[in-house]
């Protein structure tokens, strides 16, 4: 089974009093879902048509555990806490096997 990466890109924060709370909760729930958070933070770097948004890379065992993480009561409650305050892209892809 391939693993899986859960890429979040923040693209707006309007409240970083929610983003805190967010955090304070997402990060337990994403671990006690079995993720490992493996990037948090501005790119170091661009290229091309790269924008200098915060980017969180979460690696899972695979694409199920990931969306179960996400689709969690602990994780929902994390959510809950932001309410609105970040605009963000999240996506889950799943690695290659090459």
């Amino acid at each position: 089974m391939a693993k899986a990466y859960w890429v979040a890109t923040y693209r707006s924060v309007s409240n970083p009093d929610a983003l805190a709370a967010y955090a304070r909760l997402s990060g337990p729930a994403i671990a006690a879902a079995g993720g490992r958070i493996l990037v948090r933070g501005l790119p170091a770097h661009t290229y091309e048509a790269g924008l200098a948004q915060r980017t969180v890379v979460i690696e899972f065992d695979s694409v199920e555990q990931a969306k179960a993480a996400h689709d969690s009561a602990a994780y929902q409650e994390a959510l809950a806490a932001l309410a609105g305050g970040a605009e963000r892209d999240i996506r889950i892809v799943e690695a290659s096997q090459a």
